[in-house]
């Protein structure tokens, strides 16, 4: 192809895709409904349910405490004598769930418990699997009148028939090699 050939092939590409840009601005709404971004669920920090807090007890130690509710999320070099367990989930479509509880040391045993009312473990798994509304599906088959506005495809013009496939193996080589 000569070179005023092909720059003449690359302005007709670039009105040919203007024109498509063009023809697209108008559906440009309906296609952000379509195409989405995956939003996913962003979970953060430990989640500590009823039952663990009803297992805590005045003058436990700072282990205990730990086996019962995990490394805290926040131990502040200034407040020494406190741990704080905050739980975060973020979910598209729902609202978001917070949750804190700080544990309170004297004399590195346990002295209180402050906080937010902690679901119960049943509880926290339904609220899991409820609430989340489902997105809109699109429909993925053209209607009578959609399908009328393009021609019909030429028959085919008959040619060789596709080689018949190979039988399936009926029996498979070892996985391994025998030991000798």
């Amino acid at each position: 192809m000569s070179a005023p050939a092909r720059r003449g092939a690359r302005r007709g590409a670039i009105v040919l895709l203007a024109a498509v840009l063009a023809g697209c601005a108008g559906t440009g709404e309906r296609l952000s409904n379509v195409v989405t971004p995956y939003k996913v669920a962003v979970v953060q920090g430990n989640f500590v349910s009823r039952e663990q807090v009803q297992m805590l007890q005045p003058g436990m130690g700072r282990q205990q405490v730990r086996e019962i509710l995990g490394t805290p999320l926040m131990v502040s070099v200034f407040h020494g004598d406190r741990w704080e367990y905050v739980f975060t989930l973020k979910r598209p479509g729902v609202e978001a769930q917070t949750r804190k509880l700080t544990v309170f040391f004297k004399d590195n045993v346990m002295d209180h418990v402050e906080g937010d009312e902690m679901p119960s473990e049943s509880e926290f798994v339904a609220s899991l699997t409820s609430k989340v509304s489902k997105p809109k599906v699109p429909q993925l088959e053209a209607t009578e009148a959609q399908l009328a506005r393009f021609p019909k495809a030429e028959s085919a013009v008959p040619g060789p028939s596709p080689a018949p496939a190979a039988p399936p193996v009926a029996s498979y080589p070892p996985l391994e090699s025998p030991r000798r």
